[in-house]
């Protein structure tokens, strides 16, 4: 398994962005007399990759949309952070929205602190022009994915290509998603001519073309350029670089990482280094599962069973998002020491609960009609048989075929040009699904959003995009309807709300920085 961030990460750590206050000439480090050459300036850019991992927080940045997801309600959780955003409580204070903003800024800044050293060091002349040049792609491609990633959360979002070295340097979010739209998509398809197409050896895991190209899909999408969209798609689907993978669950098998439909992920491996894992596994585990088997974590993630009974029963996508049976240690074990197995069952009691969702602990071990649990325990980030919460090796997926596929779909019906089933019945196909044909364009739109949200279920992907296709009260209003289901399922105390649509800008930086406004909303 590949890894190259932390030293990185430790170069930027070590070396601050700015030095005003010296008088002196230093003879120690800096971070201008470090970086000095193309090969130390690509320890800068592993740092930048390291926030998308899990960093140095343990609310990283992925851990902090697992919050945010909850505001959907398929996604629920019995700890204070999820269960305030499944209950709509969110506000400029809150930890998870602190972290997540902090994360990104800083990488940001990491960013544009590595494109100003490239263009530095290529003026100076310094040799191997093209790592130089590989570099600062990659470094612009992490700048687009962080903005890209704060924009379809928080809307009107600061943005800065300049490092910044002082508080005189603070930048306004006046129209900001039109101005982070615009950098996204000027840099993406500019680094998309120079990044490599695929790497070798010690560098694979990094930023390729192709996935250059299907973040800038994704950015069209939210800026609704259809015809953009639909382009960039095609250039990926005929480049015949990628295919589903027959077995759905291979998108998140440590064996399968970076392969197949698998486009960019973060790269996660406490057996590589131990700062190198992430906490997925210890939230999504079911929190009955033995210990020796991987039950060990925090449990306090997992699906509805409303959501998980709105798949089709036949949808091979189930094995690969859902744990569907597993010994449970809500009952006595028998004389060798094996807890009796429990199967998932649409019919066993359920409620919002912590334990609403588990097997009864007053169940007969030896009736299998009584050993059912109900709660959606997520396949997709647990790895059974580890013994440690700390020995994660799953990477975090970032960019799929798939998502090109529907995305495809979604850009050919709304321009009305090309085939809008050619995407979503190739994911149907490997779902085991029938095609569609015969719909309409409102009918098409309706099946394409069903269909993302089943496909990236618990990739921390269904906030954001029912947000992005959705307007509160209007016609078009697919987050909306989630959120009421929830609420009207579980009768939960929340009213469906223009809040429930955009996350608010951390109280932190609207106190710190004088040019940035809080969304209206709030």
């Amino acid at each position: 398994m590949t890894k190259f961030w932390k030293l990185g990460l430790m170069v930027f750590m070590l070396f601050p962005l700015a030095c005003e206050e010296l008088e002196e000439n230093p003879d120690f480090i800096t971070q201008d007399n470090f970086f000095a050459t193309a090969e130390q300036l690509e320890l800068g850019v592993n740092a930048i990759y390291d926030g998308i991992g899990f960093g140095q927080d343990w609310f990283n940045h992925y851990y902090n949309r697992y919050v945010f997801e909850c505001l959907v309600g398929y996604q629920v959780g019995w700890e204070k952070g999820p269960l305030d955003f499944q209950n709509g409580n969110v506000d400029p204070g809150d930890a998870y929205i602190e972290a997540y903003w902090r994360i990104s800024y800083e990488n940001i800044n990491r960013a544009n602190a590595v494109i100003e050293r490239a263009d530095e060091l290529k003026e100076e002349g310094v040799p191997n022009t093209p790592l130089l040049d590989r570099v600062k792609a990659e470094a612009m491609f992490l700048r687009a994915f962080y903005y890209y990633n704060l924009v379809r959360y928080f809307d009107d979002v600061p943005v800065t290509t300049q490092k910044t070295e002082s508080d005189q340097d603070l930048p306004s979010n006046e129209n900001g998603k039109r101005v982070a739209l615009d950098l996204i998509e000027g840099d993406l398809a500019a680094v998309a001519d120079i990044l490599p197409d695929a790497y070798t050896g010690n560098d694979v895991g990094r930023a390729t073309a192709w996935a250059a190209q299907a973040l800038l899909m994704k950015a069209y999408l939210l800026d609704e350029k259809w015809n953009e969209a639909r382009t960039t798609a095609e250039a990926i689907v005929n480049s015949g670089n990628f295919a589903l993978f027959e077995d759905f669950a291979n998108n998140f098998a440590v064996e399968h990482e970076n392969s197949g439909e698998r486009i960019f992920e973060a790269q996660v491996s406490a057996a590589a280094n131990a700062d190198e894992r992430n906490n997925h596994h210890a939230h999504f585990v079911p929190g009955d599962m033995p210990n020796e088997i991987g039950g060990v974590g925090w449990h306090w993630l997992n699906g509805t069973q409303a959501f998980r009974m709105k798949y089709d029963e036949n949808d091979k996508r189930i094995p690969g998002t859902f744990i569907n049976e597993y010994p449970s240690t809500r009952l006595a074990a028998d004389a060798d020491g094996n807890h009796p197995m429990v199967r998932w069952s649409a019919d066993a009691p359920y409620n919002l609960s912590r334990f609403g969702g588990m097997v009864s602990a007053d169940a007969d071990p030896n009736d299998p009609d009584e050993l059912v649990f109900s709660s959606g325990w997520v396949a997709k980030w647990v790895e059974v048989g580890i013994t440690s919460a700390d020995f994660t090796e799953r990477n975090i997926v970032y960019l799929r075929y798939a998502d090109v596929l529907l995305g495809h779909s979604e850009a050919a019906n709304e321009s009305g040009t090309g085939d809008p089933y050619f995407g979503i019945n190739e994911v149907r196909r490997r779902a085991g699904l029938e095609p569609l044909s015969g719909l309409s364009q409102a009918e098409i739109r309706d099946a394409i959003v069903n269909e993302r949200v089943l496909e990236f279920a618990f990739e921390q992907e269904t906030y954001p995009e029912l947000k992005r296709k959705s307007t509160f009260g209007g016609e078009q209003d697919y987050l909306g309807d989630y959120i009421q289901e929830f609420i009207d399922m579980y009768d939960v105390d929340r009213v469906l709300s223009p809040q429930d649509y955009v996350l608010p800008i951390p109280l932190n930086e609207t106190l710190g920085n004088p040019n940035v406004e809080q969304n209206p909303v709030y």
